[in-house]
């Protein structure tokens, strides 16, 4: 046993703020059968198999958070882009490129650039893909940001904001603010020159800790715009904390940990799994394996035997 102060940590690393998860993304779309194509043919994601499984709405697992796609007549439009981590990026390009005519009419289309895949959803939604890295803190899938255009000078009062009223990290880099909802997770800001797009109610959902906390800050501003249920509020406004000025719209569903559905096992398949290269026992995701594990002559076997079935269905 390590005798205390014996070895010296950098205990502020481990510290998380009162939001601890970014669970889902909600955008109105068009059309479900286009919305499969994209996200489950293309990006390689799973529709939730016991939650929305009819035909008006359709709930999508990326790792621990979610896409939720209601049909509607006007689809939205989020003002920015959402990162996703995602492994294997030429299996990924391979499936984009395989559902480009079953998305020919519509605004989808893939872009190659150094450090990730930036993909557009048939509506016009940018969705950029990335490798996992240390920069997502060991996050192998998942909803690693959403990031929003605002206005100039609103970066400082958005960081405010989100460390005010939810006590939680929130720093501003260059023109941007960066606000902790999660490990590995987060909303950014950034300032932009560019005309804002018109609001039309999407919405994210966070997990929080605190839960009264954030509450009281937002009915004291006169911020809270539905009391949902005991588990549950929202809000809409980002407001500036020194002067009450709003800076951003964004619908928030806050969730407390208490909340019946917080920390719901989600499904998430293997992608490369098909019914002509098909490897038993691989149905479900998991992360590639590293360290000793590896070791073991069997796992080395059989994960030889899943890329040759991998590449032999690409082929």
């Amino acid at each position: 046993m390590t005798k205390p102060g014996a070895r010296q940590y950098d205990r502020s690393a481990e510290d998380l703020g009162n939001i601890v998860a970014l669970e889902h993304v909600n955008l109105g779309i068009a059309d479900q059968g286009l919305a499969t194509v994209f996200y489950m043919s293309g990006l390689g994601l799973t529709r939730d198999p016991y939650m929305m499984t009819s035909i008006d709405n359709m709930w999508v697992n990326v790792g621990r958070s979610q896409f939720h796609l209601p049909t509607m007549a006007r689809a939205q439009r989020l003002r920015g882009r959402i990162g996703l981590v995602i492994p294997d990026r030429e299996a990924l390009l391979q499936r984009l490129d395989r559902v480009k005519g079953m998305l020919g009419d519509t605004r989808f289309a893939f872009v190659e650039h150094d450090d990730h895949v930036e993909t557009t959803c048939p509506w016009g939604n940018r969705i950029l893909c990335h490798a996992p890295s240390s920069r997502f803190e060991g996050m192998a899938l998942g909803m690693a940001y959403v990031e929003f255009d605002v206005p100039r000078g609103a970066a400082e009062g958005i960081a405010g904001f989100y460390r005010d009223v939810f006590a939680t990290g929130a720093r501003v880099e260059g023109t941007a603010a960066h606000v902790s909802v999660g490990i590995g997770q987060e909303l950014i800001f950034r300032e932009s020159d560019a005309a804002a797009e018109a609001y039309d109610g999407h919405h994210i959902q966070v997990y929080v800790a605190n839960f009264s906390g954030p509450y009281r800050g937002l009915v004291e501003r006169g911020l809270l715009t539905e009391e949902s249920n005991q588990h549950q509020y929202r809000f809409q406004h980002i407001a500036d904390p020194a002067t009450g000025k709003a800076l951003f719209e964004i619908e928030h569903e806050v969730r407390s940990l208490r909340h019946p559905m917080h920390a719901r096992p989600l499904v998430n398949r293997n992608p490369l799994q098909t019914n002509r290269a098909y490897v038993p026992g691989r149905d479900g995701w998991v992360p590639d394996l590293t360290g000793p594990e590896m070791d073991d002559p069997r796992v080395e076997m059989r994960r030889q035997r899943f890329e040759e079935a991998a590449r032999r269905a690409a082929g």
